[in-house]
């Protein structure tokens, strides 16, 4: 995370907030009058339609009717490690500091999207969360999040001491190397390292992913359609024709999920549970409780009981939380 702030003057009123989650593909602004409360004005942008950050920023204040505030907190899908900042999964670069300038705020805390949503998660309404498979989460635990989406983010939340207090991960478990756990899978794997050389998580669970297992599914088993070019395709074949290579590839795409998402319960010790973010899993629905997601998450060996008692829940929110975790960024004393 990276806070430019004027030190000129004395630190300003906490709110109003002005508040961001900036994916590969829709930068969402939202804005909380007062403490504790509502994110309202929520508007989604898509990034395409904008030649920077700045300029997508403003279009915001102006579909809000709304002056700029003294403060802002802004999640970015990227690690966000100095005033420069070069996007992942999109052409926006900036620095923090000038976008501070240019924006005349006092105040601009930049950080990681899935550090942001990972603060939202201990206060996540049980509305907005669904869970697939078994588990109770044990109190005082640390908890993951991963969530495919443009890209494949990770975060999580550990214990500070008994206090309800929780300390954000802000890591890049996207792009750990991806394992296979069959000859089906390391054939696939093959075909897309002779593509892109290292693959990641990254590369098979996200939205261009599951488009790259398609056409992976495709080009090993006799061919596949070129016409499939984004995520929204594959759903929509595999809603259409049931059978279909599209469903072949959801449910890979869900396997190597739970693949990784229960490495990261392994490996944060995440027995308060794993979240799943992002924005692809939710238009699954009741095809994800279905999916080998739930069985592999539990497939690790002699720590299969282990995981069993680890709940795993579907983020499905109207409102992005990761809002609400970039205001509670701003408040946070740590930063």
């Amino acid at each position: 995370m990276f806070e430019s702030r004027d030190h000129t003057q004395a630190m300003p009123a906490a709110h109003p907030r002005w508040l961001g989650d900036i994916g590969g593909t829709n930068a969402r602004f939202g804005w909380q009058e007062t403490e504790d409360g509502p994110i309202t004005d929520v508007h989604v942008l898509p990034c395409a339609d904008y030649a920077s950050l700045q300029e997508a920023a403003m279009a915001y204040l102006a579909l809000a009717h709304k002056d700029v505030p003294l403060s802002a907190a802004f999640g970015i899908a990227n690690p966000v490690m100095g005033d420069a900042v070069a996007m992942t999964n999109h052409h926006w670069r900036f620095s923090v500091n000038e976008l501070r300038l240019k924006l005349n705020l006092h105040r601009l805390l930049l950080l990681n999207d899935f550090t942001a949503l990972a603060l939202s998660l201990t206060t996540l309404p049980a509305a907005n969360k669904h869970q697939v498979g078994g588990g109770q989460a044990a109190p005082d635990a640390a908890i993951g999040l991963i969530g495919p989406g443009t890209g494949l983010g990770v975060s999580g939340l550990l214990p500070l001491g008994h206090q309800n207090k929780w300390i954000p991960i802000a890591g890049e478990g996207g792009h750990v190397t991806l394992s296979a756990t069959n000859d089906d899978e390391y054939a696939l794997i093959k075909h897309l390292q002779q593509r892109y050389g290292h693959v990641s998580g990254e590369r098979v669970i996200s939205g261009t992913g599951l488009v790259d297992l398609y056409h992976a599914l495709g080009d090993l088993h006799g061919g596949a359609a070129r016409d499939i070019v984004t995520a929204a395709d594959v759903l929509e074949r595999a809603s259409l024709e049931p059978a279909s290579r599209a469903n072949q590839a959801i449910d890979l795409f869900c396997a190597f999920l739970g693949s990784a998402a229960g490495d990261l319960a392994l490996t944060l010790g995440a027995r308060g549970g794993i979240y799943i973010g992002g924005g692809i899993v939710p238009r699954l629905g009741k095809r994800f409780n279905e999916s080998p997601f739930r069985a592999r998450f539990e497939n690790k060996g002699r720590f299969k009981g282990y995981l069993e008692q680890v709940p795993t829940w579907v983020i499905n929110s109207p409102v992005s939380p990761a809002l609400m975790g970039a205001s509670k960024a701003l408040s946070l004393a740590i930063w």
